[in-house]
């Protein structure tokens, strides 16, 4: 991926600022991220390039979309000032923009493996062995990736939604098919490549809210 610096980005300040807000210090973000302080600290004050992978941290513990922090650190990523804090990682086209334009998945990934993925688990989420996979390990596993932001948070909104018993098949079918994505499939999308982590799955969380919006339009 190819960066470049502009006069109007400023990396170091938006960061300070949204510290600031959120009454943050660089120690306790340090702390949630596992960034070192100092590194943290060359960022906020321009004196190192941030990594993709400190920029995606660093969104997730501050609550913004990590394509914001890109811009401002002169990646070539267009924001879309539209979105709201519920969009993950902005948009699947945004995630696919950004896979492109690094050169690094040689063609080899495409959206079309993730609902092959996804179609795997459809069935198996709605066994009893399905659903006590999901009870059992879905909390561990959101401890392993030691994420937050808005990918956690849906992902923890279709975990407590599966778990109501009132569900129809369908939805529960959508539903356990991306926990278990989540809990269960070989990244398509591997860490080496692109060093944000859980790209797939966020895309993967992506397309079950868009099927579930899909559901309940025709339901109603």
């Amino acid at each position: 991926m190819s960066t470049k610096r502009g006069e109007d980005q400023n990396l170091g300040q938006l960061i300070k600022t949204l510290l600031r807000e959120r009454s943050l210090s660089m120690r306790k973000l340090s702390t949630l991220t596992g960034i070192d302080t100092a590194t943290i600290s060359r960022i906020a004050n321009n004196k190192q390039q941030a990594k993709p992978s400190h920029l995606q941290l660093i969104a997730n513990h501050l609550g913004v979309p990590v394509a914001r922090l890109l811009q401002a650190a002169g990646y070539n990523i267009d924001v879309n000032e539209q979105n709201t804090p519920s969009d993950i990682f902005d948009s699947i086209e945004t995630i696919q923009e950004i896979l492109i334009s690094s050169n690094l998945l040689d063609g080899q990934f495409n959206m079309e493996q993730i609902y092959q993925e996804l179609a795997k688990y459809e069935q198996f989420a709605l066994t009893k062995e399905g659903e006590q996979k999901i009870l059992e390990e879905f909390e561990t596993k959101v401890e392993q990736v030691r994420g937050a932001g808005p990918f956690i948070i849906e992902l923890k909104k279709m975990y407590k939604s599966f778990c109501e018993e009132n569900n129809s098949a369908e939805k529960r079918t959508i539903l356990g098919s991306v926990l278990l994505y989540f809990i269960l499939s070989t990244d398509i999308i591997p860490d080496y490549v692109f060093p944000f982590g859980y790209l797939d799955d966020c895309l993967a969380v992506q397309i079950g809210l868009e099927r579930l919006a899909k559901l309940d339009g025709n339901n109603n």
